[in-house]
């Protein structure tokens, strides 16, 4: 079978920086991982991204900062193209080597009652400054058949299921900005968004002590604090909760305003629960007890999130670096995977994975050379 050598590039919710990857594969059951880069953001880019997205909630706030828009998706396109620069360099690789790009972009807006998902990124403009053909625009065609353009990654995760060859159901879970869970058992998977993951509760933090402290490192701050029952019961009324899945969140579906009062520690060991009990609610959406939960995403560190989601769904629960996959790279990995499945027209989502109508292609391919 014909290999292809893909580079994957993600930012994710959390703003921080690019996650670049380069993978071969043929885009079915062979993968091989070549090599990972994160490329942090400034601090000025940083905050210029996040207060964007603050002033993005609904579809028509899209319209009235569209100059805004303009010139940081100018800046981010700039900085991908640096970020493979260095991943080619670091790795020794010679650019006419790498067939292709996957480029998600920076999500700005998501809404699937809207039927709307924006990632910032200029695909033109990354292809003529790396001149390599690259896939960009992933969630845009599932949206039109249907789909919620989210999750994802669940085709990647059943390739990493299959290749470790784990028991079955398993779920993955990935505490990114939001948490996603995917569940597989033999050939069926079955994806949603559960809830937040980190973002409320990196949002907390940076909130309480005016950005010195980016993240709870390991959830030493929430476990030294009390979970405020009636504040976290407030939060679990939202009725996303309780839709029906497929489903899919922006980290804009939630906000700090219940939970301003409260101090650090009992700010983030409420928001932490939250993060916890909305994953181990979740669970009860699958007809199975899953036998084994994967984590990973920035959240797997956190000692806080892990530990209570093994107490309380009492399954077993371990990190995806366990199985020798470093867990900060899996979305990273995921999108240059599925620029190979789209260059090659496979499907990239499914009626199960996203509630699009059938199994759906995606990705448009900016041919170079």
């Amino acid at each position: 079978t014909h290999m292809i050598t893909s580079i994957g590039l993600m930012s994710g919710t959390s703003c921080d920086g690019i996650d670049s990857s380069i993978i071969e594969s043929d885009g079915e059951n062979k993968v091989n991982f070549l090599g990972d880069l994160f490329f942090p953001y400034s601090p000025e880019t940083k905050s210029k991204i996040r207060q964007l997205k603050d002033k993005i909630n609904v579809i028509k706030d899209l319209k009235s900062n569209q100059a805004e828009i303009q010139l940081i998706e100018k800046e981010i396109t700039l900085l991908h193209a640096i970020c493979v620069d260095l991943l080619i360099k670091q790795l020794n690789f010679e650019k006419k080597n790498i067939d292709l790009i996957g480029f998600h972009g920076q999500t700005i807006f998501h809404s699937f009652k809207d039927k709307k998902t924006v990632q910032l990124g200029n695909a033109h403009l990354l292809s003529q400054l790396t001149n390599t053909n690259l896939v960009y625009n992933f969630r845009q065609n599932d949206i039109l058949n249907g789909g919620q353009g989210a999750p994802l990654t669940p085709i990647f995760h059943k390739f990493i299921k299959e290749n470790l060859i784990l028991e079955n159901p398993i779920v993955f879970i990935n505490i990114g900005g939001i948490t996603n869970l995917t569940f597989i058992d033999n050939e069926k998977i079955y994806s949603f968004d559960s809830g937040p993951g980190n973002f409320l509760i990196d949002k907390f933090i940076q909130f309480k002590t005016q950005n010195k402290i980016q993240y709870d490192d390991e959830g030493k701050i929430a476990l030294s604090g009390q979970v405020d029952k009636n504040i976290l019961s407030s939060y679990l009324d939202d009725p996303y909760f309780l839709t029906k899945p497929p489903k899919s969140l922006d980290v804009n579906d939630f906000n700090l305003s219940p939970i301003r009062s409260l101090n650090l520690e009992n700010g983030l060991a409420t928001l932490s629960e939250l993060t916890v009990i909305t994953i181990s609610n979740a669970l009860n959406f699958f007809n199975k007890v899953p036998k084994k939960i994967i984590l990973s995403g920035g959240g797997r560190k956190n000692k806080y999130l892990f530990n209570q989601i093994n107490n309380i769904t009492q399954i077993s629960t371990s990190t995806i670096d366990e199985y020798k996959i470093n867990g900060d790279f899996v979305e990273s990995q995921a999108f240059a995977y599925l620029a190979i499945r789209s260059f090659l027209k496979k499907p990239i989502s499914f009626p199960e994975t996203t509630g699009v109508k059938n199994p759906s292609t995606g990705g448009n391919l900016i041919k170079i050379r």
